[in-house]
This record gives C-alpha cells, sequence and structure tokens, in this order.
C-alpha cells in the first residue's frame, strides 16, 4: 500500500493508525523555527537546518496516488510536510476526502465511514474555530492553569479528538473548553434511597464536603426549595449537574424518579466553573480553593463515552487515600519528589433503577449521574510556583513557535539543561510508583501537570485522575498488602510487561514523541539526543536505589521492543461507533523500536 518512491528508504508499511493520522497532522508537521535557542552540546546539528525527508506514495486503490514528503521519527511515526501533500501530482489539502478515497485501503466499512467523516469534519471545525482566536506562546505563558485549558488543541495522537458526538453546535460553543465560558452550574438534590456518598477520612460525612463548598446562604436555600414542598433535606444528597446532561439525558431517563421527587432540581450555588480539556471536568474560577468536579456527559470523545461509571466512583475516595497513603510514607515521594496528587475526595453515585440492573445494555447507560469532587490545584502550589498540563508543551502558536521555546527562553537555561530539568520532574515519581509499589497512572498530557517555578524551569510534577487511570501489577507485591478490598476490587491490573505500557504509551509516546520534534526545531536538540536523556533520567533512578535491582527487570522500561498501541485503529477496526457493554481498550497492533533501548 505505501511504498517509498525511488532513492527513498524501505521503512515498511505502517499500521492503519497512522496513515490518517498523517494526513490530519500534516498542516502543523513543519512549523517554523522562531525563537530558537542552539544548544552547543547538540552539534553537528545546526538550529535551523530541518532534518531530511524523504518521498513517500500511497496508492488508494482507483481513487489516485496520494504522495508526500516525510521523515520517520521514533515509535515509528510519521513527520510530513504539509506543503508536500499532492494527489495523481496535484496539491492535496482535504482530509475528509482522504478518508473517503481510502477506505478501501485502510479497510473501512461503510458506516464508519460515515460518522468518521462526521466526527473529522466536527474536530476541523473545532480546530478552525481554535485558530481564529488563538493567542502567541508569549500571551499563552502568561496565563493561569485553567485559562491556558482553553487554548489546547486536543490529544495529538488521536485524529477525532474533538468530536463529541452528542453535541450539537450550539452545545459545543457553550459548553467546549475552547469556548473559554465560565458557567454556574445546576444543583439536584437525590434521595438516599438512589444515591450513595463516599469521602476520604476528612470528609468521611457529606456535611463536611457541603461544609467547603456551599455557603451558608446557598444550603439554606437549597434546604428551603426541599422544605417547601414537604421533603426532608436529611434525606438527600446534593451535587451539581451539568446542565446539558440535565437536559439531554437526565430528564428523559430519570422521569419517574423526578416526578415522584427523588431527584429535586435546585438553583446554582453562584459561583462559575470553567470547563477543561476532559470537557466534563470544572475548575471553580471563582473560589479556586474549593474543589474541581467531575461530572458525567453522555457524549462521545476519543474512544469512549464521557460519563462516569459507579462502581469507580465509588470506590474513588479509597483509592485516594491508599496512593496518597504511599506517598506520604515514602519519604523520596514526599520530601524529594515533592509529588502533588490531585486526590478525587468525595463522591456521590446514583443508580439508575432499570439500568443498573441489567447486565448487557451499552456501558453509557451506567454512567449516567454522579460527581467526583477533586482537590484543587492552587492551594498546593509554593509561593511563586505555577502549573500547566503536559499537554501545553506541545502547543505551537499561529506564528510556528512552540510553547515549550517560549518557556525555555523565559527561563533563561540552555535547552538541554531545561529539558533535564523537565525530566527530573516528571520521571523520579512516575518511576518511584512502578518499581517500588507496582503502581502507574497514565501520565499523559492531561493528567500530568508540570509545576514551574519563578522563572519557569520545571520543577515537580503533579497528578490526577487517580479512579479512571490508576494500575496495578497482576504479579501480587509484598507493598500490596496494605491495598483495602474496596481499591483492590476496582483498580485494574495488568502484568508487569504490559503494566509499563502506561508510562509508554501516556507519556513518552503520547507526549515525548511529538515533543522530541519540537526540541529538534527549535530548541536544536536531536531527536536522538532527547531520548538518550530520557535515558539517562531512567538509569539515574536505578543507580538511586540498587536494591530494587530485580523490580527494574521485572517492570522493564528500557526493552528492546514494546506493543504498538494503536488508538486510532479503535475506531477504525476495533470498536467503530457501535455499543457494548463494556469499554473499549487500546488496540495492540505489532511492536515497535523503543528508543529508551540501549543504544
Amino acid at each position: 500500500m505505501l511504498s517509498p518512491l525511488p532513492g527513498a528508504p524501505a521503512d515498511g508499511h505502517p499500521a492503519a493508525d497512522d496513515t490518517p493520522a498523517a494526513a490530519h497532522a500534516a498542516a502543523s508537521a513543519h512549523a517554523p523555527a522562531a525563537g530558537r535557542v542552539p544548544d552547543p552540546a547538540a552539534a553537528p546539528y545546526e538550529a535551523g537546518t530541518p532534518a531530511a525527508t524523504s518521498p513517500y506514495a500511497l496508492r488508494l486503490g482507483d481513487d489516485g496516488l496520494l504522495t508526500f514528503r516525510a521523515r520517520r521519527g521514533a515509535y515509528g511515526s510519521w513527520r510530513v510536510e504539509a506543503d508536500s501533500l499532492a494527489l495523481d501530482g496535484r496539491p492535496f489539502t482535504d482530509p475528509l476526502g482522504f478518508l473517503a478515497r481510502a477506505r478501501g485501503t485502510l479497510g473501512i466499512d461503510g458506516a464508519t465511514l460515515g460518522h468518521l467523516i462526521r466526527e473529522l469534519s466536527v474536530t476541523l471545525t473545532a480546530d478552525t474555530a481554535l485558530d481564529h482566536t488563538a493567542l502567541t506562546a508569549a500571551e499563552l505563558a502568561g496565563l493561569g492553569y485553567a485559562e491556558l485549558e482553553g487554548h489546547q488543541t486536543g490529544h495529538p495522537w488521536i485524529v477525532l479528538n474533538k468530536g463529541r458526538i452528542g453535541f450539537s453546535a450550539s452545545d459545543t460553543a457553550r459548553w467546549a473548553p475552547e469556548s473559554r465560558l465560565p458557567a454556574a452550574l445546576p444543583w439536584i438534590a437525590v434521595s438516599t434511597r438512589l444515591a450513595a456518598y463516599r469521602g476520604v477520612p476528612a470528609l468521611a460525612l457529606p456535611a463536611d464536603l457541603y461544609a467547603r463548598e456551599l455557603d451558608d446562604g446557598t444550603r439554606a436555600r437549597f434546604d428551603a426549595v426541599l422544605a417547601g414542598q414537604g421533603l426532608d433535606p436529611a434525606a438527600y444528597l446534593l451535587l451539581p449537574v451539568h446542565p446539558w446532561q440535565w437536559d439531554e439525558v437526565l430528564l428523559p431517563l430519570y422521569a419517574p424518579a423526578v416526578a415522584r421527587r427523588e431527584i429535586v432540581p435546585l438553583p446554582t450555588d453562584g459561583d462559575l466553573r470553567l470547563p477543561q480539556q476532559s470537557v466534563r471536568t470544572f475548575v471553580n474560577t471563582d473560589r479556586p480553593e474549593r474543589h474541581t468536579v467531575k461530572l458525567p456527559l453522555s457524549v462521545l470523545n476519543t474512544l469512549v463515552w464521557r460519563g462516569l461509571p459507579t462502581e469507580r466512583t465509588l470506590a474513588a475516595p479509597a483509592v485516594t487515600a491508599w496512593v496518597q497513603g504511599l506517598r506520604d510514607a515514602d519519604p523520596f515521594l514526599r520530601d524529594e519528589c515533592r509529588v502533588i496528587l490531585l486526590g478525587e475526595v468525595a463522591s456521590v453515585t446514583v443508580e439508575h433503577p432499570l439500568y443498573d440492573r441489567l447486565d448487557d445494555v451499552p456501558y453509557q447507560y451506567k454512567e449516567l449521574l454522579g460527581a467526583i469532587w477533586r482537590e484543587p490545584l492552587p492551594p498546593r502550589l509554593d509561593p511563586g510556583e505555577r502549573a500547566r498540563t503536559l499537554a501545553s508543551l506541545l502547543h505551537t502558536d499561529p506564528r510556528g513557535r512552540a510553547f515549550a521555546a517560549e518557556l525555555v527562553e523565559r527561563s533563561g537555561l540552555a535547552p538541554a539543561v531545561w529539558l533535564q530539568h523537565l525530566f527530573a520532574a516528571l520521571l523520579p515519581p512516575l518511576l518511584r510508583f512502578l518499581y517500588r509499589y507496582g503502581t502507574v497512572f497514565s501520565p499523559h498530557g492531561e493528567n500530568a501537570i508540570v509545576v514551574y517555578d519563578e522563572h519557569d524551569v520545571p520543577v515537580r510534577l503533579a497528578i490526577k485522575d487517580f479512579v479512571d487511570d490508576v494500575n496495578v501489577s497482576a504479579q501480587p507485591l509484598p507493598e500490596h498488602d496494605t491495598m483495602p478490598a474496596e481499591v483492590r476490587e476496582v483498580l485494574l491490573t495488568e502484568e508487569p510487561a504490559f503494566l509499563t505500557q502506561f508510562i509508554h504509551s501516556g507519556l513518552f509516546v503520547g507526549v515525548f514523541r511529538y515533543l522530541a520534534p519540537l526540541a529538534e526545531d527549535q530548541l536544536g536538540v536531536p531527536e536522538e539526543r532527547f531520548f538518550a536523556m530520557v535515558r539517562e533520567e531512567i538509569l539515574r533512578h536505578h543507580a538511586l536505589f540498587p536494591e530494587l535491582k530485580e523490580r527494574y527487570e521485572l517492570f522493564d522500561l528500557l526493552t528492546d521492543r514494546i506493543d504498538r498501541l494503536c488508538l486510532n485503529r479503535n475506531r477504525l477496526h476495533l470498536d467503530g461507533y457501535r455499543d457494548s457493554p463494556r469499554r473499549p481498550h487500546a488496540a495492540v497492533h505489532g511492536t515497535v523500536a523503543n528508543p529508551l533501548a540501549a543504544p
């Protein structure tokens, strides 16, 4: 299918995951190098000199020959020159047309193709809206954590990263993070016959949470609504609700419970909250010391419906208590890394009287109503510190300047030195949890938050989203003996050889695979040197704790090859748009060379 043109190296066929991604990502594949800071250690690379590309051809059945120039990067990635794409010798810049022409080559059935075109069209529309309101890298550097989220362009690995199936155009304009519109969320009261509360020890009772989240006047108004209908406020739990979810899903599907006043609408609490990249998560911008709230949203985006699974929501505070307990008892994590674990400290789950009793219904109908309260980030920062999601480092502004290059320049450090600080902030806590406790987070660009000092030098890591993205070793370890039964029951387990994939796929493939080319183009640090520095940081950690040598072999991050996860393949082939009673898992398609292996 894909072949090098004469004079080009024979790189082999890509997985189906890569081909549409290469075409869609071409628009940003070769950005200008404004603000480049040469790194003397990077010689003989000369900043400003792009690495050589090779010509390729892709036969699209009877629909023409697509040609382009590209270079291959780490993990088998493709970096396509946007202006080199041509169909039968004519410039070609239509990703929607590419899907239609390549359907036979990609093996996509008609039903999947129809939904793909819709989801890609919506994604491109959102990208266009972002382009029209884009700020420069220098302007972005002055934004706060929550505000910066509204300028991000989405998951770079997944082509259809802003499909949000279920949202209309007006819904997107109101609720998408790139719309940057704070909202006052309405609350509801749910009878304890349907709802259950869980909290960490400090928030053991619902009243403990509400005392922190609701003013006395707001709580009195809520109680008055219930009392005015002859209802006992003590028999209800309170939670915010996404207005779209209430209107589109909850009123129709919980109509009997609303009619019986088991669910009672309440006014808002008055606080303005800003939707973050996950769409269903809201940061309190009026009172940053109050919790972030995560609400179910029956919208299909990237790989899954964005609801809240009942059993995981119930277990969230217990997972938080266990993970934070590991940190607090470990001097390296607590005092050296000073890693911030933004715990999911309270939750309310609301069962559906019928769906929750049906085993084989689509999983989206078991994730309809509930809320998780997460610890806020601002109170956990030291004076002078500021935080930004790791995803922001992949952003380039309308002039082609990378946000990472802006931060490096502001720091005053040589690019390679700044990158060393970045790796030293990110890797040690993740490696300690993996090797010592057989526990991994999913440190992708949204979950991993980089904390910087007053000079924009990376100093430490903050992590969030435990209940969905914490996995533990399926091979028993002594350190798991302290794990409570309710945590053990809900956390997913993986064999040691695959547990490392969460760091590989979340951080190295999902973020570093894209950051390395930016570092090469705009910072003068070659891709090979970039990954060599990552390897050096891992080996430095090994040297700190030689007593864990067996664990380094058990959880081997430096193996020659790793499984190739293909996230786009889920939509193209494995899952399509079919409903299932279980959430999908990322597709594995062959293996790929590990750039962290020994040279």
